[in-house]
Protein backbone atom coordinates (compact mmCIF):
# COMPACT_ATOMS: atom_id res chain seq x y z
CA UNK A 1 0.00 0.00 0.00
CA UNK A 2 3.06 2.48 1.00
CA UNK A 3 4.68 1.56 -2.29
CA UNK A 4 1.10 2.65 -4.50
CA UNK A 5 1.19 5.70 -2.47
CA UNK A 6 4.37 7.01 -3.39
CA UNK A 7 3.71 6.04 -6.89
CA UNK A 8 0.64 7.80 -6.88
CA UNK A 9 2.25 10.79 -5.33
CA UNK A 10 4.99 10.77 -7.85
CA UNK A 11 2.28 10.50 -10.75
CA UNK A 12 0.76 13.30 -9.41
CA UNK A 13 3.64 15.34 -9.18
CA UNK A 14 4.79 14.62 -12.61
CA UNK A 15 1.39 15.14 -14.02
CA UNK A 16 1.66 18.97 -12.22
CA UNK A 17 5.31 19.62 -13.80
CA UNK A 18 4.67 17.93 -16.92
CA UNK A 19 0.69 18.10 -17.44
CA UNK A 20 -0.48 15.16 -19.78
CA UNK A 21 -0.77 15.83 -23.22
CA UNK A 22 -3.40 13.27 -25.42
CA UNK A 23 -1.03 11.48 -28.04
CA UNK A 24 -2.96 12.82 -30.67
CA UNK A 25 -4.50 15.46 -30.86
CA UNK A 26 -2.10 17.32 -27.77
CA UNK A 27 -5.11 18.02 -25.68
CA UNK A 28 -3.99 18.96 -22.44
CA UNK A 29 -4.65 17.00 -19.21
CA UNK A 30 -4.63 13.35 -20.43
CA UNK A 31 -2.73 11.29 -22.67
CA UNK A 32 -5.54 9.71 -24.73
CA UNK A 33 -9.03 11.77 -24.33
CA UNK A 34 -12.22 10.90 -24.72
CA UNK A 35 -13.15 12.15 -28.48
CA UNK A 36 -9.44 10.51 -30.18
CA UNK A 37 -9.98 7.68 -28.10
CA UNK A 38 -13.96 7.43 -30.10
CA UNK A 39 -12.13 8.25 -33.65
CA UNK A 40 -9.02 5.42 -33.51
CA UNK A 41 -9.40 3.15 -36.38
CA UNK A 42 -10.96 0.38 -34.77
CA UNK A 43 -11.34 -3.23 -37.00
CA UNK A 44 -15.02 -3.59 -37.86
CA UNK A 45 -16.93 -6.75 -39.62
CA UNK A 46 -16.04 -10.19 -39.97
CA UNK A 47 -12.53 -11.50 -38.86
CA UNK A 48 -11.18 -14.89 -39.43
CA UNK A 49 -11.76 -16.68 -36.24
CA UNK A 50 -8.16 -17.66 -35.92
CA UNK A 51 -6.22 -15.10 -36.11
CA UNK A 52 -8.39 -12.10 -36.49
CA UNK A 53 -7.37 -10.53 -39.75
CA UNK A 54 -10.97 -9.24 -41.54
CA UNK A 55 -12.32 -11.15 -44.06
CA UNK A 56 -14.84 -10.74 -46.78
CA UNK A 57 -17.40 -13.01 -44.72
CA UNK A 58 -15.52 -16.23 -44.37
CA UNK A 59 -15.19 -17.85 -40.96
CA UNK A 60 -11.90 -18.66 -41.76
CA UNK A 61 -9.38 -16.54 -43.57
CA UNK A 62 -7.38 -18.49 -46.82
CA UNK A 63 -3.83 -18.23 -44.95
CA UNK A 64 -5.07 -20.00 -41.98
CA UNK A 65 -6.92 -22.46 -43.95
CA UNK A 66 -4.29 -23.82 -45.75
CA UNK A 67 -1.34 -23.41 -43.12
CA UNK A 68 -3.71 -23.64 -39.70
CA UNK A 69 -2.19 -22.12 -36.49
CA UNK A 70 -1.76 -23.63 -33.19
CA UNK A 71 -2.32 -20.70 -31.26
CA UNK A 72 -6.37 -20.69 -30.42
CA UNK A 73 -6.97 -16.91 -31.93
CA UNK A 74 -5.18 -13.90 -32.38
CA UNK A 75 -7.61 -10.42 -31.33
CA UNK A 76 -6.84 -7.09 -32.07
CA UNK A 77 -9.42 -4.17 -31.63
CA UNK A 78 -7.30 -1.73 -33.90
CA UNK A 79 -6.31 -1.04 -37.12
CA UNK A 80 -2.65 -0.44 -37.30
CA UNK A 81 -3.41 3.08 -39.00
CA UNK A 82 -3.38 6.55 -38.57
CA UNK A 83 -4.09 7.93 -34.93
CA UNK A 84 -3.23 4.65 -33.39
CA UNK A 85 0.18 4.07 -35.56
CA UNK A 86 0.79 7.39 -34.25
CA UNK A 87 0.56 6.53 -30.77
CA UNK A 88 2.29 3.51 -30.85
CA UNK A 89 5.07 4.65 -32.66
CA UNK A 90 5.55 7.20 -29.85
CA UNK A 91 4.57 4.19 -27.47
CA UNK A 92 7.49 1.74 -29.03
CA UNK A 93 10.93 4.09 -30.25
CA UNK A 94 10.26 7.05 -28.63
CA UNK A 95 10.35 6.52 -25.21
CA UNK A 96 6.46 7.38 -24.35
CA UNK A 97 6.59 4.92 -21.87
CA UNK A 98 3.79 6.46 -19.92
CA UNK A 99 1.21 5.52 -22.72
CA UNK A 100 1.51 1.98 -21.54
CA UNK A 101 -2.14 2.92 -19.16
CA UNK A 102 -4.19 4.34 -21.39
CA UNK A 103 -3.21 1.93 -24.48
CA UNK A 104 -3.77 -1.15 -21.94
CA UNK A 105 -6.47 0.74 -20.89
CA UNK A 106 -8.11 0.20 -24.74
CA UNK A 107 -7.39 -3.91 -24.36
CA UNK A 108 -9.17 -4.01 -21.05
CA UNK A 109 -12.19 -2.27 -22.66
CA UNK A 110 -11.91 -5.06 -25.74
CA UNK A 111 -11.85 -7.56 -22.88
CA UNK A 112 -14.77 -6.61 -21.24
CA UNK A 113 -16.79 -6.72 -24.46
CA UNK A 114 -15.32 -9.77 -25.68
CA UNK A 115 -14.61 -12.39 -23.61
CA UNK A 116 -11.33 -14.72 -23.38
CA UNK A 117 -10.64 -17.15 -20.81
CA UNK A 118 -6.94 -16.99 -19.34
CA UNK A 119 -5.39 -17.36 -16.25
CA UNK A 120 -2.44 -15.57 -16.61
CA UNK A 121 -0.78 -12.68 -19.27
CA UNK A 122 2.65 -13.07 -20.85
CA UNK A 123 4.40 -10.76 -22.65
CA UNK A 124 6.12 -11.36 -26.37
CA UNK A 125 9.53 -10.79 -25.35
CA UNK A 126 12.57 -9.05 -27.02
CA UNK A 127 16.18 -10.28 -27.49
CA UNK A 128 17.99 -9.33 -24.38
CA UNK A 129 20.75 -6.90 -27.22
CA UNK A 130 17.31 -5.34 -28.33
CA UNK A 131 16.01 -4.80 -24.65
CA UNK A 132 19.69 -3.14 -24.33
CA UNK A 133 18.94 -0.73 -27.24
CA UNK A 134 15.66 0.33 -26.65
CA UNK A 135 15.50 0.46 -22.84
CA UNK A 136 12.21 -1.57 -22.54
CA UNK A 137 9.93 -3.99 -23.43
CA UNK A 138 6.67 -2.20 -25.07
CA UNK A 139 4.80 -5.36 -24.72
CA UNK A 140 5.75 -6.14 -21.09
CA UNK A 141 4.54 -2.15 -19.73
CA UNK A 142 1.19 -3.04 -22.12
CA UNK A 143 0.88 -6.61 -20.16
CA UNK A 144 1.65 -5.34 -16.62
CA UNK A 145 -1.38 -2.47 -16.77
CA UNK A 146 -3.44 -4.79 -18.03
CA UNK A 147 -2.83 -7.45 -15.18
CA UNK A 148 -2.56 -5.18 -12.46
CA UNK A 149 -6.53 -3.45 -13.67
CA UNK A 150 -7.65 -7.29 -14.08
CA UNK A 151 -5.93 -9.01 -11.09
CA UNK A 152 -4.25 -11.85 -13.07
CA UNK A 153 -0.58 -12.36 -12.65
CA UNK A 154 2.16 -11.64 -15.29
CA UNK A 155 5.10 -13.98 -15.96
CA UNK A 156 7.43 -11.43 -18.06
CA UNK A 157 10.49 -14.30 -17.81
CA UNK A 158 8.79 -17.51 -18.33
CA UNK A 159 9.55 -16.79 -22.43
CA UNK A 160 12.77 -15.91 -23.55
CA UNK A 161 14.04 -15.38 -26.82
CA UNK A 162 16.90 -17.90 -27.59
CA UNK A 163 18.22 -15.97 -30.55
CA UNK A 164 18.37 -12.85 -32.49
CA UNK A 165 15.78 -12.47 -34.96
CA UNK A 166 15.30 -9.66 -38.18
CA UNK A 167 12.90 -6.59 -37.46
CA UNK A 168 9.67 -8.58 -38.88
CA UNK A 169 8.20 -5.05 -40.57
CA UNK A 170 11.70 -5.67 -42.57
CA UNK A 171 11.02 -8.75 -44.14
CA UNK A 172 8.13 -9.76 -46.94
CA UNK A 173 4.87 -11.60 -45.00
CA UNK A 174 6.16 -15.30 -46.34
CA UNK A 175 9.09 -14.57 -44.65
CA UNK A 176 8.28 -13.98 -40.87
CA UNK A 177 7.46 -17.36 -39.70
CA UNK A 178 10.99 -18.71 -40.72
CA UNK A 179 12.74 -15.66 -39.09
CA UNK A 180 10.94 -15.96 -35.86
CA UNK A 181 10.17 -20.20 -35.81
CA UNK A 182 12.18 -21.85 -32.85
CA UNK A 183 13.23 -18.36 -31.66
CA UNK A 184 11.45 -18.68 -28.44
CA UNK A 185 11.70 -21.22 -25.51
CA UNK A 186 9.10 -21.10 -22.07
CA UNK A 187 11.34 -21.69 -19.44
CA UNK A 188 8.78 -21.83 -16.34
CA UNK A 189 6.84 -24.80 -15.66
CA UNK A 190 4.68 -23.39 -13.48
CA UNK A 191 1.81 -22.24 -16.42
CA UNK A 192 1.63 -26.01 -16.69
CA UNK A 193 -2.12 -26.25 -17.37
CA UNK A 194 -2.54 -22.87 -17.37
CA UNK A 195 -4.30 -20.69 -19.94
CA UNK A 196 -2.52 -17.73 -21.25
CA UNK A 197 -3.18 -14.96 -23.16
CA UNK A 198 0.13 -13.36 -24.87
CA UNK A 199 0.33 -9.39 -25.61
CA UNK A 200 2.18 -7.62 -28.03
CA UNK A 201 1.93 -4.26 -29.48
CA UNK A 202 1.59 -4.92 -33.29
CA UNK A 203 0.45 -7.92 -35.26
CA UNK A 204 1.01 -8.19 -38.94
CA UNK A 205 1.07 -11.89 -39.95
CA UNK A 206 0.59 -13.15 -36.47
CA UNK A 207 4.11 -15.06 -36.91
CA UNK A 208 5.77 -13.95 -33.30
CA UNK A 209 2.43 -14.95 -31.99
CA UNK A 210 2.31 -18.13 -33.10
CA UNK A 211 6.02 -18.68 -32.15
CA UNK A 212 5.06 -18.03 -28.72
CA UNK A 213 2.17 -19.68 -28.65
CA UNK A 214 4.25 -23.14 -29.87
CA UNK A 215 6.88 -22.36 -27.15
CA UNK A 216 4.35 -22.15 -24.36
CA UNK A 217 2.10 -25.39 -25.57
CA UNK A 218 5.96 -27.44 -25.63
CA UNK A 219 6.18 -25.88 -21.80
CA UNK A 220 2.95 -27.45 -20.84
CA UNK A 221 0.11 -24.71 -21.03
CA UNK A 222 -3.14 -25.67 -22.08
CA UNK A 223 -4.32 -22.92 -24.71
CA UNK A 224 -2.79 -19.59 -25.61
CA UNK A 225 -4.45 -16.81 -27.13
CA UNK A 226 -3.02 -13.29 -28.54
CA UNK A 227 -3.97 -10.12 -27.73
CA UNK A 228 -2.59 -6.98 -29.29
CA UNK A 229 -3.85 -3.38 -29.91
CA UNK A 230 -3.66 -3.53 -33.70
CA UNK A 231 -3.65 -5.67 -36.70
CA UNK A 232 -1.50 -4.20 -39.52
CA UNK A 233 -3.28 -5.56 -42.51
CA UNK A 234 -2.09 -7.48 -45.38
CA UNK A 235 -3.40 -9.85 -48.11
CA UNK A 236 -1.14 -12.75 -47.45
CA UNK A 237 0.67 -14.91 -44.76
Amino acid sequence: MILKEHRDLLRGILNLLFPPRCVCCGRRDTWLCDDCGMNLPRITGPTCRVCGQPTKGTQVCSSCYTSPLRIQGIRAPYLFDGQMRKAIHKFKYKRARHLAEPLAQLLLEYLDANSIDFDAIVPVPLHEARLAERGYNQSQLLAVELGKALNKAVFAECVKRTRPTQAQMSLPARKRFDNVRGAFQCTDKSLSGSRVLIIDDVCTTGATLEACAVALKRGGVSSAWGLCLARAILDYR
